[in-house]
């Protein structure tokens, strides 16, 4: 809201309290078209409103200058906006903005009074994972075990400089039992590649390319380059082919999201940031690295990860 005319309001805002653990980078999602803050019920701020003023939950777009009063969680600005600083997952909840305004100087002082909704979120943790097959040696021989590590190494050196890792979920033998050649011994490979943070990799990144799922497209068109390889490699050979190799058209690359427990994606309830990991509201929860917050009617916390 800005100065425009005659006749001034004072706004104060109150947050509800809420349980739950600190998370020093947690982000801010708003809801009902307005960008609020918890502050101290002491602070407020005149502010002169327009003649024929009616306040409503679209209307109150907040805007703002740099300078204020502020403390470790957040400050007003001298517009009298409220704005969040180092949100923490407790502070999600229900916010109330007390507002006093009076449209002339004749008339009587009004009272308003504006609820919203802040929830904490959360960037997913996503990544790629994918399978591949390979003919084996018999599936008690130690040549399988080595012939897993050294695989395990050709791939974590290939996305090292994309600031990726790629990790062995599970490794299998079998014996498969085919069409025309009989039983064969084949290895059944699951892996997952995922981005690291951009410090921790090898050279330092700055500009977009450093963006997680960036990274990763690069590093799964890597992946997919080296097994189409293994395949040419394998077709110009003359010799008979060796005990251990890729079996081609197996390899199989699935994007897969999860969100840190406490949080949950839910299109519906947050339509305005539908890929976001949003802390499970009271009434849910989330105790492991799923996708969703599931329904806990004794759960009365934001963020929680057991029902209790």
């Amino acid at each position: 809201m800005e100065a425009s005319a005659p006749g001034r309001a004072r706004r104060r805002w109150r947050g509800a309290r809420n349980a739950g653990s600190p998370l020093a980078r947690a982000a801010v999602i708003l809801f009902l078209s307005a960008f609020l803050v918890r502050a101290p019920e002491s602070v407020g701020y005149l502010v002169r409103l327009p003649r024929g003023f009616r306040l409503s939950q679209d209307s109150s777009k907040i805007v703002g200058s740099a300078s204020s009063p502020e403390n470790s969680t957040a400050q007003i600005t001298s517009t009298g906006s409220l704005i969040f600083q180092n949100f923490e997952e407790s502070m999600s909840g229900v916010y109330t903005c007390f507002l006093e305004y009076k449209p002339t100087v004749e008339e009587i002082v009004k009272n308003l009074q504006l609820k919203y909704v802040m929830y904490a979120y959360r960037e997913p943790h996503y990544f790629y994972q994918f399978t591949a097959r390979y003919h084996a040696a018999p599936c008690n021989s130690i040549y399988n075990i080595s012939f897993e590590k050294k695989l395990l190494q050709i791939l974590s050196k290939l996305v090292l400089d994309l600031s990726c890792e790629i990790s062995l979920l599970k490794s299998e033998c079998h014996r498969v039992k085919m069409q025309r050649a009989g039983l064969q011994n084949e290895l059944f490979f699951t892996f997952s590649v995922s981005s690291l943070d951009t410090e921790k990799g090898p050279k330092p990144c700055t500009d977009r390319n450093c963006e997680a799922s960036s990274r990763l497209t690069k590093a799964k068109n890597l992946i997919e380059r080296f097994f189409n390889q293994q395949v040419e490699v394998l077709g110009r050979r003359a010799e008979p082919l060796p005990e251990i190799y890729y079996i081609e058209g197996t390899l199989q690359m699935v994007w897969i999201n999860r969100c840190f427990p406490g949080y949950g994606i839910n299109v519906l309830q947050h339509p305005k940031c539908p890929e976001c990991c949003v802390i499970c509201s009271p009434g849910s929860y989330n105790p492991r690295d799923g996708i969703h917050c599931l329904q806990c009617n004794s759960s009365m916390m934001y963020g929680a990860k057991a029902c209790i």
